[in-house]
């Protein structure tokens, strides 16, 4: 399947509102700002970095999703609304991934090189949460609203709060004197 293709049916088979092809395809922000994602970070691989930004730039301004042309990002991702989502410039995400609006996969300004973090395939990352540095989140796991994560997070997990502190693995609730 394309990538066109696969994308259209992630946000169909992520959003009970998407009805038709050609509505995804004509207004949802996450399915224009990935697309247009391709072609930033290809410029940006073949090192036509000032293109690539002023691409990302273009494409920012009339989504509000701000993404690095650096960052990798697989085919069949979803970004719900998006408005206020930003992925930094060393992140990874992978394939099967869901963010809501006002996701940050950002940096803490402390590290160098590998400084964004990585989503595992599955992962969902609910409105607004943070997420810091060069951490990993498991395949599966799932970060509440408006929490800020500062650590790995395991496979199959669901962590929430500020700083985000796993309350479930495994579909299994976890108390803090398992942690």
């Amino acid at each position: 399947m394309s990538w066109f293709k696969k994308a259209i049916a992630v946000a169909k088979a992520n959003d009970p509102a998407a009805r038709s092809t050609l509505e995804v395809v004509l207004t949802y922000p996450g399915f224009h700002a990935l697309f247009w994602h391709r072609w930033s970070h290809f410029l940006y691989r073949k090192r036509l970095f000032l293109l690539a930004k002023l691409t990302a730039q273009f494409w920012r301004f009339l989504t509000g999703i701000e993404i690095h042309p650096g960052a990798e990002i697989a085919s069949g991702v979803f970004i719900d609304h998006g408005m206020g989502t930003v992925i930094g410039e060393t992140a990874v995400v992978e394939e099967g991934v869901v963010l809501f609006h006002g996701v940050t996969l950002g940096g803490t300004g402390k590290d160098c090189g590998k400084r964004h973090p990585t989503v595992l395939k599955g992962a969902m990352i609910a409105a607004h949460a943070q997420i810091l540095g060069p951490i990993t989140i498991g395949q599966n796991a799932k970060i509440g609203a408006g929490s800020v994560v500062l650590k790995d997070i395991p496979d199959n997990a669901t962590a929430v709060g500020s700083p985000a502190k796993v309350v479930r693995l495994n579909g299994v609730r976890v108390d803090d004197q398992n942690l």
